[in-house]
């Protein structure tokens, strides 16, 4: 089995923190949204990597080296940002005949059971019920749970199951044949060529795909969905740190603050991340993220995303406050 991580946005939604990293080195609960997929992935015995990366690439292939060198792992670059279906495409050289393929958004953090997912004796796509399903791949299905139709994003949806970005291609040369074959025939929806549009491709050509059902998932291309998921992840470590050495500080927990943070007079928590090497001093923090080597004082942030390197002084604000940014308000 081999897994397929597209990581090649540039995450607008999440700016101005994608202007300095890519989306999927956003941090949340401790460390990036990719590390939780690929920790998750890793878990269940998946060892061989294909990343397919573009916009500041170079910081996804340094971060996988540095972090996962165990790992077997190879990149792509996807030039031009032709929709997910393009991207999955541009990995087809390094996908043999034979493989079977995991493909995970690497902006997404699933609550699935993945040994199960990768026990199943054929393809399958991973959906849950939505409220509005107009925003999503739409899947449509027969009494066995085999899937008859797909459309992405569609005006007037005929089924609210939503893929949700993860699946299980038993089939992998029939994936890429059918993406091959849209590609080569201009076939686009939305201007772009989607996996949806290739999964249909391969159900009519007599393909069989399955759905099965995720409990959560957690599209981290938000600020808010992005804190959601850092409290979700907090609130399940195995094993939080109970006690900190911070002078005149309480801390609320869930948390994570690694040991060599400076953290003095100051109320932290719940649900907060800091990252390396960050001051605090006279603040109150709350569900908020916290990027590596910044510093805070007198400052009372709820709610907030401050990236690395940021300098943030006398303030009670919810904010979103990019890389290297300093701000005074004293």
């Amino acid at each position: 089995m081999k897994a397929i991580i597209p990581v090649a946005g540039i995450g607008s939604r999440l700016r101005p923190h994608t202007h300095t990293q890519p989306k999927a080195l956003v941090p949340v609960a401790g460390k990036p949204i990719l590390g939780h997929i690929i920790d998750s992935l890793s878990e269940v015995g998946i060892k061989d990597f294909i990343f397919v990366i573009g916009y500041l690439g170079d910081k996804i292939q340094s971060y996988i080296t540095e972090k996962y060198p165990h790992l077997n792992h190879e990149f792509v670059v996807q030039a031009q940002k032709e929709g997910i279906g393009h991207a999955i495409w541009t990995a087809k050289d390094l996908i043999q005949p034979t493989d079977e393929i995991l493909i995970v958004l690497g902006d997404t953090i699933f609550d699935v059971d993945l040994a199960s997912v990768l026990d199943l004796p054929c393809s399958a796509v991973g959906v849950r019920k939505v409220e509005d399903p107009s925003n999503f791949g739409v899947v449509e299905s027969d009494d066995d749970g085999y899937i008859t139709h797909l459309v992405e994003k569609p005006t007037i949806p005929k089924s609210n199951m939503a893929m949700v970005g993860l699946y299980k291609i038993k089939e992998a040369s029939a994936l890429m044949n059918a993406l091959d074959y849209n590609i080569q025939h201009d076939i686009r929806t939305y201007n772009e060529f989607q996996l949806t549009d290739g999964l249909m491709h391969m159900i009519e050509q007599g393909s069989k795909i399955k759905t099965f059902k995720v409990e959560d998932w957690y599209d981290c291309g938000r600020k808010e969905v992005l804190l959601s998921t850092n409290a979700m992840l907090l609130s399940r470590e195995k094993n939080p740190v109970t006690t900190f050495d911070f002078p005149n500080t309480i801390i609320i927990q869930p948390v994570n603050i690694p040991a060599n943070c400076r953290i003095q007079n100051s109320i932290i928590g719940p649900n907060v991340s800091i990252g390396e090497n960050t001051y605090v001093d006279h603040s109150i923090i709350k569900n908020s993220i916290i990027g590596s080597f910044s510093q805070l004082e007198d400052v009372v942030l709820f709610d907030s995303l401050i990236g690395n390197d940021a300098s943030l002084k006398g303030l009670s604000q919810s904010l979103n406050l990019g890389d290297s940014t300093a701000i005074s308000f004293s």
